[in-house]
């Protein structure tokens, strides 16, 4: 592999860096993103490869010269990339689609430690790096570029550890749990931390001398680290999907900014690209929970969570309307359209199979079968869509919120499948915790079908009007149990 030249390097770097734009494009449709995931694993296995050349090529040019090197350190590098691998090819095998959320969270949380560790190696061996030469100090653009890399990195990684807790929702330790974690003067205490961050970023990045200013770089680096936490522990269950896209994107601007220290071409556009589009999401998630981006930048937005939290609280016992699974199946069996709305209590059930087998059940009866999409449906963006498309559900019936709103009120059936905020109406009160949050319009079907396994609030806490309405038939149990008896009874 030592044959390897430069001019070689940066054009599989270029080949690398189209396919994961061309990856961005494909997963931008269900129906191209199995596409987009091919394109992204080929660049990224150009990216690693033409990685592990350039370094047995400085290996054996550092041997050749007579400077010591030899294979210790290609050895550590391709001892990581097969164990992080093998690790990685172990999760996305057995993961299950309920836990996918809190592994984004995770994965993210590496990136952000990666820069980190990164910087810290740079800002210490700078030759190594190519960055200076020996017994020269560090250039004030590198400097700029690792203070900004590593308080990036290090919020990204602490902001993830808790967001990873928060979506795995099992540990008893208070930071992990949903509730927000808020005390008074919190959003104070963020902002003077982050100036003194930022005042011992620049301290480091304006000193003198050939020794790099570690004492300001630490304690900046450590400050990030708590800057993470506190960001990230006043936000609730309810706004964890804008905090998986946001760490998305924080993770891309670490790397994009670690790479612009390494003059690495390949970092600079991966982490770019990764890092705009995770800040786009970021605003289309906002934009569909009506929350405010600048404010969930910032880590402000857990108050309006956990006001909302207490909504439902102590509202008295009301009856509703209650069937079992073979009254749902004839109202079904027996309508024009339906359309179905699926949500995170249909994703810990598994039942997307037998979901598509009812949906088949049900057009062969001449029933027009719909699903519609919320873009903040489950627990991260794009988790209903994934979740469909692991069981083949066809793209054409799937639709987003913009694009099926309207038809509700021609719908006979609106199904709903485990959903509770994204339906709610009250998000057009304007005195609600959710107002002007925009929801499926499933209130407006003729007839209305939910299923869940209690009548146990949403992530923002909220009574659900819907549940209640005169047209609403309420079926508990477990979505796949109750959808299995839905086919059996269509049949």
């Amino acid at each position: 592999m030592a044959f390897i030249s430069m001019n070689l390097v940066t054009m599989l770097y270029l080949v690398a860096s189209v396919c994961f734009i061309q990856a961005l494009k494909g997963l931008s449709s269900p129906a191209t993103a199995r596409r987009g995931n091919a394109f992204g694993m080929a660049g990224m296995a150009i990216a690693a490869l033409t990685t592990i050349a350039l370094i047995a090529k400085l290996q054996a040019d550092s041997t050749a010269s007579g400077n010591g090197g030899g294979g210790m350190g290609f050895g550590l590098v391709a001892l990581g990339v097969i164990v992080g691998g093998a690790v990685g090819a172990y999760l996305a095998k057995t993961v299950e689609m309920t836990k996918m959320p809190e592994l984004v969270a995770a994965m993210h949380s590496l990136i952000g430690l990666a820069a980190v560790c990164i910087a810290v190696a740079a800002v210490s061996e700078p030759q190594a790096f190519n960055i200076a030469a020996p017994g020269e100090a560090l250039p004030l653009g590198n400097r700029i570029e690792l203070f900004i890399g590593t308080f990036v990195g290090a919020i990204t990684f602490s902001g993830s550890v808790i967001a990873f807790g928060k979506l795995a929702g099992k540990y008893k330790f208070r930071l992990f749990q949903g509730a927000p974690v808020v005390f008074a003067g919190q959003h104070v205490l963020n902002l003077v931390l982050a100036l003194v961050m930022v005042g011992l970023g620049l301290a480091f990045v304006f000193a003198g001398g050939v020794e790099p200013a570690w004492t300001p770089f630490m304690i900046m680096t450590a400050i990030a680290f708590v800057l993470g936490v506190l960001i990230i522990i006043p936000i609730g269950g309810a706004d964890m999907p804008v905090v998986v896209s946001m760490l998305n994107s924080y993770s891309g601007w670490a790397a994009a900014g670690i790479g612009f220290s390494l003059n690495n071409a390949m970092l600079i556009i991966a982490g770019s690209l990764v890092g705009s589009s995770g800040a786009i999401l970021s605003y289309i998630m906002c934009k569909a929970m009506n929350r405010s981006f600048f404010n969930v930048i910032l880590g402000g937005f857990g108050g309006d969570a956990a006001a909302a939290a207490t909504g439902g609280a102590g509202q008295a016992a009301r009856p509703v309307k209650s069937g079992s699974a073979d009254d749902a199946s004839f109202l079904m069996s027996n309508a024009e359209t339906v359309i179905i709305v699926p949500g995170y209590g249909l994703a810990v059930a598994r039942a997307q199979h037998a979901l598509k087998e009812l949906v088949e059940k049900l057009t062969e009866h001449g029933v027009t079968v719909k699903y519609a999409i919320h873009p903040v449906a489950g627990r991260m963006p794009g988790h209903m869509n994934v979740l469909l498309a692991e069981a083949e559900v066809p793209y054409d019936q799937v639709f987003e919120m913009e694009d099926i709103n309207g038809e509700f009120a021609q719908a006979d059936v609106a199904l709903i499948l485990g959903a509770n905020d994204v339906v709610n109406p009250a998000a057009k009160d304007p005195k609600s915790p959710i107002a002007g949050m925009p929801i499926l319009e499933a209130f407006k079907a003729k007839t209305v079908i939910v299923n869940k396994r209690s009548m146990a609030s949403g992530y923002a806490g909220l009574d659900n009007e819907l549940f209640y309405m005169d047209k609403t038939m309420m079926v508990f149990g477990d979505a796949k149990k109750i959808i299995e008896e839905m086919v059996k009874a269509v049949e």
